[in-house]
């Protein structure tokens, strides 16, 4: 075993009683013929403490209750067998039931058993009604009677007594929000991943935040999500080993039936029966019937389908993951990253606007050992009770006011990216009264904002206008900055995306000095109480020194058509200019790091998509561009949209290739302030 740390000790206290040691539920894993959930739930009757010698003599007791009580492929004639022989026998089994309207009796199934009609005592059905919606785990006594086993259709097998596998119980959600108190927000986020099995120590703060938003469907009610990746990476282990309240459905067919509602018996499917259907290998999936996906996708909208003249309503998550085999740059090329979905679901917009967010499976690692925990974690079958009960929850309410989204979203938009923050801040505040930080707000906004902008780029990608804005931001108060969010796949530090930029960055173009080629730069400006410039450069050539006193000067004199009664004197500008090419002297930027002054001390976002061009002088003109028709075909090869120069280049435009004219906007500037106008994002 790992040695315990604080997080451990504070668990322990916190939790008392509903810990486990994950280790040791790896122990067991495949090796006995139940979830992983049945065996924590053991581990936390006899091994939930951290005395060592106790632990050891709960393991022998676990192991010895999990060897003689379940049934190993081909052992169910031996076990039946004990029945008859000794007349009764304990084992531990998935238990449903039925209603025989013939005998006007309740039948319970064993499915390790292959047993389908064992006699239950209507009070135990009452007591335990889950049974009927798909069933439990439970130890189960179970009884052989000879004297039935001699009539004719007489049912000898028969359930006596029953133990539901069941930690949780109705105040799980209160002792869960109780124990909350005793961490912080770090802290609770590792808590909560150790939970599930994974160890937050060997991730990156990235892969954490995705695993933790594996776990919305289980909170938030009718959400949509897909998780597309490479194999290997614990895509549905969530899924299938961690709550009873989900379940998996593995490639292949898909009933309506089954999934919904069957129109014979009036029997409620999966999407009524549990919180969570997860479908794996989605690329494998089909329905049994040719309206199935419609069927579907009218249920991701609304939460009902049609029975008839009924319309029946549940409240079932639907998550879907699947297989990515390729190169997420080279799909993007080629195609769009919803690919790997059935041919029916794959180019339907309208299919995958149902969809309220697409995690990056590719961003999670491939699973060893060294991810799995050693340390403590709750429960499985407590915790997942615990995400049941906060369904029924919202902390909406406590942040109305104090996020706005940006106008790009559409109403399907702002309702999948509050799911997603709803869900986010109840895995992290599961008591409703629990003041929720701002920067707990800014960080689910964040995570909810890229995985719905990465479903809107796939259906831009498609070629439907309608979803051409993909420009998602956010701000959090009322005085805050408008920071738009991008997904990380789309574009990295260097290169130019649509998005306007952070306050402060300004990408601009050097037309060439001397030898020197041109070449494109990122200027980078952040404003502090103080005064002056300081150039964050070392060593800094002599000609981008020049760019920025000069943009400096131009500021202080012109402040007030550029900057209003903003003081410029009264700031302190840190800038760093990044070369991106072989140009490296920095010269003849003026205007680009003057641009860049003024977004950050007016912290108003510059165009997405723009380039600008020009340098000033010190009296405030605007110095001549002599190779405008180069620059523009630079500017199209770096994935610009717009195109800020001067108004004397217009003429040497006439000369552009028609790719450039057809791909890149030109706007023309007369002076400084005309070209901060032009440039500043709406």
């Amino acid at each position: 075993m790992q040695e315990l740390d604080d997080l451990d000790r504070t668990a322990a206290l916190a939790f008392d009683g509903f810990m486990v040691r994950k280790d040791l539920a790896q122990k067991f894993k495949g090796a006995y013929p139940v979830p992983t959930y049945v065996g924590e739930f053991l581990l936390g009757r006899y091994c939930a403490t951290t005395d060592e010698e106790e632990i050891a003599e709960g393991l022998a007791i676990v192991e010895r209750l999990l060897r003689d009580r379940t049934v190993r492929a081909g052992e169910e004639e031996l076990f039946k067998s004990r029945a008859r022989e000794q007349g009764a026998i304990k084992l531990i089994d998935l238990i449903q039931a039925k209603l025989d309207p013939k005998a006007n009796a309740y039948v319970a199934t064993l499915p390790s058993l292959m047993l389908t009609d064992v006699r239950i005592d209507d009070s135990l059905v009452a007591n335990n009604e889950r049974m009927l919606t798909g069933g439990f785990y439970a130890e189960i006594d179970l009884e052989y009677d000879a004297a039935i086993a001699g009539e004719s259709s007489g049912k000898p097998f028969g359930i006596v007594g029953l133990r539901p596998i069941q930690l949780s119980t109705k105040s799980a959600l209160g002792d869960l929000a109780h124990g909350r108190a005793a961490f912080s927000t770090s802290q609770w986020k590792q808590l909560l991943l150790r939970s599930v099995g994974f160890e937050p120590s060997q991730l990156t703060d990235r892969q954490q935040d995705i695993l933790l938003m594996r776990m919305i469907p289980f909170v938030v009610k009718n959400y949509n999500m897909v998780e597309l990746g490479p194999r290997g990476t614990g895509k549905s282990h969530l899924f299938q080993q961690v709550s009873p309240h989900s379940h998996l459905i593995s490639g292949g067919k898909a009933t309506v039936a089954r999934m919904f509602v069957n129109n014979s018996t009036g029997q409620r499917g999966l999407v009524a029966q549990h919180d969570v259907v997860c479908f794996d290998e989605i690329s494998g999936v089909s329905f049994d019937q040719k309206d199935g996906v419609n069927i579907m996708k009218g249920y991701m909208e609304s939460g009902e389908f049609s029975r008839g003249r009924e319309s029946i309503r549940a409240d079932g998550s639907i998550v879907l993951v699947g297989n990515f085999d390729v190169d997420v740059a080279h799909q993007q090329r080629v195609g769009h990253l919803l690919s790997p979905l059935p041919p029916e679901m794959r180019d339907d917009t309208a299919f995958m606007d149902r969809l309220h967010a697409y995690l990056p499976g590719w961003d999670v690692p491939k699973l060893n050992p060294a991810y799995f925990t050693g340390h403590f974690g709750l429960v499985s079958d407590f915790l997942s009770e615990c995400w049941s009960q906060l369904r029924s929850q919202s902390r909406l309410s406590l942040i109305q006011g104090r996020i706005h989204l940006g106008d790009a979203l559409s109403g399907r938009d702002t309702t999948a990216v509050f799911k997603t923050i709803d869900g986010l801040l109840k895995l992290l505040y599961p008591n409703p009264e629990t003041e929720i930080a701002d920067e707990d707000i800014a960080w689910a906004a964040e995570l909810a904002l890229e995985c719905r902008r990465r479903v809107k780029e796939q259906q831009r990608r498609i070629g439907s206008a309608e979803f051409r804005n993909t420009q998602f931001g956010y701000r959090v108060g009322e005085e805050g900055i408008e920071k738009f969010v991008v997904t990380p796949e789309l574009q990295s530090p260097d290169t130019i995306g649509l998005d306007p930029l952070p306050p402060g960055q300004v990408w601009g173009i050097t037309p060439g000095i001397g030898d020197e080629p041109s070449g494109l730069y990122r200027i980078d400006v952040t404003e502090t109480a103080g005064s002056g410039v300081r150039i964050v450069n070392r060593p800094t050539p002599a000609a981008l020194r020049e760019s920025i006193h000069v943009a400096e000067q131009n500021l202080i004199a012109q402040a007030r058509g550029l900057v209003g009664d903003k003081s410029p004197r009264e700031h302190e500008f840190n800038v760093q200019v990044r070369a991106l090419d072989a140009s490296k002297s920095g010269g003849s930027l003026g205007l680009p790091v003057l641009l860049a002054l003024c977004s950050s001390l007016l912290q108003r976002s510059i165009k997405g998509g723009l380039i600008t061009i020009g340098n000033l002088t010190l009296g405030g003109g605007i110095e001549s561009v002599m190779n405008a028709a180069e620059l523009a075909e630079i500017a199209m090869e770096k994935g610009a949209e717009t195109l800020l120069l001067p108004v004397s280049a217009r003429k040497q435009l006439f000369d552009v290739s028609d790719e450039v004219a057809t791909k890149l906007s030109f706007v023309f500037y007369s002076d400084a302030v005309d070209a901060l106008v032009k440039s500043l994002a709406d």
